[in-house]
């Protein structure tokens, strides 16, 4: 889960398009909106408007007013839309609160066509990642808000919450499709009844409401696989870590990688005496694993793997569905080789597939972080539920307007030349294909860093093992984040 993520180490999307030297922003707005055909693309998605502005130009307006970093619509409306057009605040307004605007589909349509233009599905990894995120909202006119535990701040708190399904690959991470939970605690009604109940705004509230989010991240995948978005791998962290989406992974097959929650899911091991033992992750780590840690070859870690199976059927009158699967048990070292934490600093990540290297784990998990970045610069930057209005319409709208956004920064950082870093990228991935994870992210650069160092000894002595030090340091603590192996996490995850 994710609220105000701290990911101060991770690079800003923001900051490599919008505040590149040299770089205007309406310049950068108007190639990206040429670049895809963003008209054609409303028009497919089946937006339509009888009279008054075009909808391509309200939508045009609803996308650019973040762009120009104001604070709201209004704001947006008195200082800057007659730069754009002769439409006032309200015709931004009305689309926002209409029950019949498909935000969803054009959200996925702006995906389907990055994916296609930018050949995404020649990525080495290519992953489906699922995180939810909270926006505490106050108010009794606020339709769609609930009551949910924030694991964050280890605490409940009233806002809204919304589950989004990335796609992420090496190169770039691309939200694909979110949708509003609301909880069954204190839960916040509509104030007007929808005009049609059978209006596409009317069935996301019922989605909202009616269905768990196992349920909902399940058709957000089905979809997702529908329009040929696809990938290899579903990661998600430990509130995703249930039985639910460990079959929903086996049904879209796709291997299944989860943060696994050390609760009393029971996980089947032959005993000494070859009898089946039905053991929780606290009785396996006491079993097998206190003790048995090994270094992770150039990573701040120690882990251990354990092939185990697990009974993934729901419900107690449900037939047996026994599957096999690989546990990996990690925790961080300090530079000592020494716990870093305490009694309750391991993690434990599951994945259905029992061949999957410890490295390879690590790896594709470690990529999780790209929906960590989309919150916070949703949340800083993009507009993420700042539209000020209080309609499930609106809200519905503002999550997937904050998306296409997104996307459109994706669509601009590859699409420029001054921004081509993946360029770089793809001159020495062919030579380090056979390397792991660990050279690739960890050696190789701390050596290219290592040498530069080295060229400047003569100017700045023995400080050149301080800097180094320093680096590893901060390498060391990206691992921890990336993976959330930080004190907090563990000791949430341990209560939960």
């Amino acid at each position: 889960m994710n609220n105000d993520t701290k990911t101060r180490l991770f690079p800003s999307l923001i900051e490599d398009v919008l505040k590149h030297p040299g770089q205007c922003v309406d310049n950068v707005f108007a190639s990206v909106w040429k670049g895809l055909n963003f008209s054609r693309l409303i028009q497919r998605s089946g937006f339509k408007k009888r009279s008054g502005v075009p909808v391509v130009d309200s939508v045009f307006l609803l996308v650019l007013w973040k762009w120009v970093d104001v604070s709201s619509i209004a704001v947006f409306a008195k200082q800057s839309l007659k730069v754009f057009s002769d439409a006032k605040k309200d015709v931004m307004y009305e689309l926002l609160k209409r029950e019949d605007v498909d935000w969803r589909g054009l959200n996925t349509t702006v995906a389907k066509t990055i994916y296609t233009q930018q050949n995404v599905s020649s990525n080495r990894i290519k992953a489906y990642v699922l995180d939810d995120s909270i926006k505490k909202r106050r108010g009794k006119k606020m339709e769609g808000v609930s009551c949910h535990f924030d694991h964050t701040e280890g605490r409940h708190v009233m806002g809204q919450q919304v589950l989004t399904l990335g796609l992420v690959t090496e190169a770039l991470f691309m939200p694909l499709d979110s949708q509003i939970y609301v909880s069954n605690s204190k839960p916040q009604g509509l104030i007007r009844a929808f005009k049609d109940k059978r209006s596409i705004v009317a069935k996301r509230f019922d989605e909202a409401v009616v269905q768990s989010k196992p349920e909902i991240a399940k058709g957000m995948l089905g979809r997702a696989k529908r329009l040929g978005i696809k990938a290899d791998y579903l990661v998600a962290d430990a509130w995703f870590g249930t039985k639910a989406m460990i079959e929903t992974a086996l049904s879209l097959e796709v291997t299944g990688l989860f943060r696994m929650k050390k609760n009393k899911m029971k996980y089947r091991v032959v005993d000494s005496k070859g009898q089946i033992e039905a053991l929780d992750a606290n009785a396996l780590y006491h079993k097998a694993v206190k003790g048995e840690w090994k270094k992770v070859r150039g990573m701040p870690y120690r882990a251990v793997t354990m092939d185990v199976e697990m009974d993934i059927a729901l419900g107690k009158n449900k037939e047996s569905n026994i599957i096999s699967v690989r546990l990996l048990f990690v925790r961080g070292v300090t530079e000592q080789s020494k716990p870093c934490v305490g009694k309750k600093d391991w993690a434990l990540f599951l994945t259905t597939d029992p061949e999957m290297r410890l490295t390879k784990i690590l790896e594709i998990y470690a990529l999780r972080w790209g929906i960590e970045v989309y919150f916070k610069e949703a949340k800083q930057h993009l507009g993420f539920l700042k539209e000020q209005t209080w309609t499930f319409a609106s809200h519905t709208a503002s999550i997937h307007l904050t998306a296409i956004r997104y996307l459109m920064l994706v669509y601009a950082r590859h699409g420029n030349n001054d921004l081509r870093i993946c360029d770089v990228r793809s001159q020495v991935k062919e030579q380090l294909t056979t390397l792991d994870f660990a050279q690739r992210l960890w050696q190789l650069f701390r050596a290219l860093i290592n040498g530069v160092i080295d060229g400047l000894k003569e100017k700045i002595g023995k400080m050149t093992e301080t800097v180094m030090e320093a680096i590893d340091a901060r390498i060391d603590e990206f691992f921890v984040q990336a993976l959330q192996l930080d004190t907090f996490t563990l000791k949430m995850e341990f209560k939960s």
